[in-house]
């Protein structure tokens, strides 16, 4: 994960009282047993917030040297991994059920004179979803000092102060800031702790945890459109909004239960207790990144791969209603996207834990070309039959692609630097999708269709998925000169110690032939 805020001495450095006392040593040694292959939440130590600041694993807070326990693989973890799920579900259903509460916007706020209505309206949603993502960066750095349950809470209070005072704007424009920006904004501190927190509790099945709370979105994302629907028809889309405010409520709630997990030996080792110091700036905003050349093409494509990602998200439901009519029910569409999409994300998710190393990247690269293909046929469904067909694909396959993010990131990066590393790369993700929806629209408002729209948003994952080929190749070659590094510096010390002996048996002999001599 991120790096701490301070880092422990190994026990014994400089510490009279660590050294060993005459007696038996049971008693000294029994804390140690204990502690050595588990983790113990650290809610009843004294120590809890300054474990809380760093919300790290200890294998990435202990000195070097002392031994680091692997995650308990469970217990808590699964409480935390239910809480994620959630969080998921909450963040991202709303924001992938956009189209419906777009084609409300546009009834509710339009005009048959306003001829930018599309354009204007897609800002809504895609600034939305970019900002959950333009904030990871900083949330990352909060992540880091003040821990993954205060950044959670705090962000799902902020969300749901942006989303109840949605429901009271009159035009489309206050709702730039209110659900664009103060609504994701909540979303983006509360979604990207749910990440890191798993890392604390598993380690040998974290692609199957990830692929089970990723799939939150996936089944809201198959129930919020048919109630949006229900809800929007029957009460009008400023209670539809109120509703949905029950949903961040529970998400508030849910963030308590992401306890930092803290070992007693760190309790009794570490300094000052309960506590909480700011880190020097260089450790707060961590770049060392992004000397990794691995990590650095999969942030270049990954956002090379988004500019056409979350165009059928926003603008589906409209090309349906505008090719099909009233005929057809376009809900049908984002069911069979979250469908798939939660399959996608539990069968690849356990497939990935099969994957070594940076091969996971592959996935990702099938996917991309898998999506880019689908939203290229669009246009070429003149059935809503084969409309659902492309929505079935598109669905296996972003799932897919999502749930591997939070494995890959910790191949390519370690343990240690994960929290950034993922804040990072949510960051330049910000940027494509936050521009496509809004381009597609006004191609829509000049040229009257869709068509060009989905053709281009298929081009930019395929692009992606070719950049991203390199990744394991560039990987294997920094691991091997990591292992080379240490087996010269080896080799140097076994010569030296060769003619150390040398010299002192030439030393030796005449001497020995002196003695004899006598």
């Amino acid at each position: 994960m991120a790096p701490v805020s301070e880092q422990l001495a190994p026990q014994g450095a400089g510490d009279p009282a660590a050294a060993p006392l005459p007696g038996p040593p049971a008693a000294a040694a029994e804390p140690r047993r204990e502690n050595g292959g588990e983790w113990c939440l650290g809610s009843g130590s004294p120590a809890a917030p300054s474990g809380e600041s760093g919300a790290q694993p200890r294998a990435a807070t202990e000195a070097p040297g002392s031994a680091a326990p692997d995650p308990p693989e469970g217990g808590w973890g699964w409480v935390v991994m239910l809480a994620a799920m959630w969080c998921n579900g909450a963040v991202f259903g709303i924001q992938n059920s956009c189209g419906v509460l777009f084609v409300s916007m546009l009834q509710l706020f339009g005009g048959d004179e306003d001829k930018q209505l599309a354009f204007k309206t897609a800002w809504v949603s895609s600034l939305s979803m970019g900002i959950v993502f333009f904030c990871s960066p900083i949330v990352s750095i909060f992540t880091d000092l003040f821990g993954c349950q205060k950044v959670a809470v705090i962000g799902a209070a902020i969300g749901f102060a942006g989303l109840l005072s949605s429901s009271f704007v009159s035009t489309i424009e206050p709702l730039y800031f209110t659900y664009g920006v103060l609504f994701a904004c909540g979303c983006s501190f509360a979604y990207q702790p749910s990440l890191v927190i798993l890392g604390h509790y598993f380690k040998k099945r974290l692609g199957l945890v990830n692929g089970i709370v990723t799939a939150g979105s996936s089944l809201f994302t198959v129930s919020l459109p048919f109630l949006l629907r229900v809800l929007i028809d029957s009460v009008g889309l400023y209670n539809t909004l109120r509703v949905l405010c029950i949903f961040i409520f529970i998400l508030f709630l849910a963030g308590f239960t992401y306890k930092p997990l803290v070992s007693n030996a760190k309790d009794k080792e570490g300094g000052k207790k309960g506590k909480f110091r700011f880190r020097p700036e260089k450790k707060i905003c961590n770049f060392s990144v992004f000397k990794v050349l691995s990590y650095r093409i999969w942030a270049l494509g990954i956002p090379a791969a988004l500019f056409g990602y979350f165009v059928p998200y926003v603008h589906l439901m409209k090309h349906v209603r505008d090719r099909f009519g009233d005929s057809v029910p376009e809900e049908v569409l984002l069911l069979c996207l979250g469908i798939t999409s939660g399959v996608g994300r539990l069968i690849f998710g356990r497939v990935a834990d099969y994957i070594p190393g940076a091969k996971k990247v592959y996935l990702q690269v099938a996917s991309f070309f898998f999506i880019g293909l689908m939203s290229m046929m669009i246009p070429l469904c003149h059935v809503f039959g084969g409309l659902i067909a492309v929505c079935l694909f598109m669905g296996l396959f972003d799932g897919c692609f999502i749930c591997i993010m939070a494995p890959i990131a910790f191949e390519l990066v370690g343990a240690q630097d994960v929290s950034q590393a993922i804040g990072f790369l949510l960051g330049f993700m910000s940027i494509p999708m936050t521009f496509g929806p809004p381009i597609a629209g006004w191609l829509r408002d000049h040229l009257g269709t869709y068509d060009v729209a989905f053709y281009l948003a298929g081009v930019p994952p395929l692009i992606g998925g070719a950049i991203l080929c390199f990744i394991p190749w560039v990987h294997e070659r920094q691991k091997l000169k990591e292992r080379a590094k240490p087996i010269d510096g080896e080799t140097t010390e076994k010569m030296l110690e060769n003619e150390s002996t040398m010299v002192s048996d030439t030393t030796e002999k005449p001497v020995k032939e002196m003695e004899s001599g006598f």
